[in-house]
């Protein structure tokens, strides 16, 4: 049953069609393509009001389970945990996570280090120093790196953790309502991935062009030189280098943006020298990256764009897409609304029987249908096939007339 919750969609329901239409016998199952609500931990430090208050906003705004929510203390208001009192901490969470959660949300903004992690990499991964750099050196790498599984704990035995940080409880809500109402909008935006004069935090420049072409079709890239983009209204992704981003507030980011910059203590959310990514948040992000410690220009410490824009295409959460495009993330902290899912694919039935799916691709493949009279199987290949185009696209599809009727998608 537990495989079924993730696969089946009941047309009227997710379409909040009437009753005429409630009345179809025809049940559409989408391949899982991102995590959801019931994969989701939430934690909350009792200790903490900010905590608290967006914990139980979140809560409700994504309909957490109540078993799914976690609660710890310990005194907050610090920057990083201790070696000693994280394992304390990380203990209390581990035994109180379900087996079947895949991820974490953290409801506070501090502390986000916890000894020489950062605290998201710190409840994924555990606390390992071979995570750390020792003189500027490589790290080890995540499993789940670049990887298609939609169950990171499952397959990888990590749960990717992301903070819902801000200065102040309302600046958190705005962040849970962008991300909230980025789902299945398939926002028609630009990545715009800007080439910067600073050489040392420049480093990831050297594959934009590449992640042009690579994407090409997917998304609209602009390709910029300049330490700033000007004024720009239609913002999906932005990737940089620079210790300060000037005119963020010249931008508007669409609900789902993802959006870094390159430097090393953009991770120290409240006590950066350097330009905190808690700023993109306030200027209209959804979701960002930072490194807690100093990185060392490894572009592997830091979000591949590729990897990031293509994953999300393919219908992954800000979570998802984000995690699997750092290959070094230890020292990396992970922040915004980890369910914000823009590009997961949709079903609407538009006559009785008739239905349209709207799917966004990170490659040209090919939309394929199994029938059966139960959720159950056996599952019957149906010859039509459509193809599914890099970007957005449109299919419409007829569903056999056979009584009570289960139609598979596959891609």
């Amino acid at each position: 049953m537990k495989l079924l919750s993730r696969f089946i969609l009941s047309i009227a329901a997710a379409a909040g069609l009437g009753t005429a239409a409630m009345a179809s016998s025809t049940h559409i199952l989408l391949p899982p393509t991102a995590l959801g609500p019931k994969d989701l931990a939430l934690i909350i430090n009792d200790d903490d009001p900010q905590s608290r208050e967006v914990g139980e906003y979140y809560q409700k705004a994504r309909r957490i389970p109540a078993a799914n929510v976690i609660h710890v203390k310990f005194p907050p208001g610090r920057s990083a945990l201790g070696k000693e009192e994280f394992a304390r901490i990380k203990a209390e969470i581990d035994a109180a996570t379900p087996d079947h959660v895949q991820a974490y949300a953290v409801s506070w903004t501090k502390p986000y280090r916890a000894g020489c992690m950062s605290i998201t990499s710190a409840l994924a991964l555990g606390l390992d120093e071979s995570y750390c750099s020792a003189k500027c050196g490589p790290t080890k790498a995540s499993p789940y790196f670049n990887s298609d599984s939609t169950a990171p704990a499952t397959d990888h035995r990590l749960r990717p953790a992301m903070m819902l940080a801000g200065t102040g409880f309302e600046q958190v809500k705005a962040l849970i309502d962008r991300g909230v109402a980025a789902d299945q909008r398939f926002p028609a935006g630009r990545a715009y991935l800007l080439s910067t004069p600073d050489r040392a935090r420049n480093v990831r420049a050297l594959m934009f062009g590449q992640t042009a072409k690579q994407l090409g079709g997917v998304f609209d890239i602009e390709l910029q030189k300049g330490s700033s983009l000007g004024e720009r209204r239609d913002v999906m992704f932005y990737f940089t280098g620079l210790a300060q981003v000037p005119d963020l507030n010249a931008l508007a980011f669409l609900p789902g943006a993802l959006a870094d910059h390159l430097t090393s203590f953009g991770g120290q959310l409240t006590d950066s020298s350097q330009m905190s990514i808690l700023r993109w948040l306030e200027a209209g992000a959804t979701a960002s990256y930072g490194t807690v410690l100093e990185p060392c220009s490894h572009p592997q410490k830091f979000p591949l764009p590729a990897v990031a824009m293509y994953h999300y295409a393919n219908g992954a959460s800000a979570i998802e897409a984000y995690w699997k495009s750092v290959q070094w993330p230890g020292e990396g902290v992970f922040v915004g609304e980890p369910l914000a899912q823009p590009f997961a694919p949709s079903v609407t039935e538009v006559q009785p029987d008739q239905f349209e799916l709207r799917i966004y691709s990170g490659r040209d493949r090919w939309l394929r249908m199994e029938q059966s009279n139960s959720p159950m199987g056996p599952f019957k290949a149906l010859p039509k096939r459509q193809p599914i185009r890099r970007g957005a696209n449109l299919l419409r599809f007829s569903a056999p007339g056979l009584g009570d009727n289960y139609l598979r998608l596959l891609w």
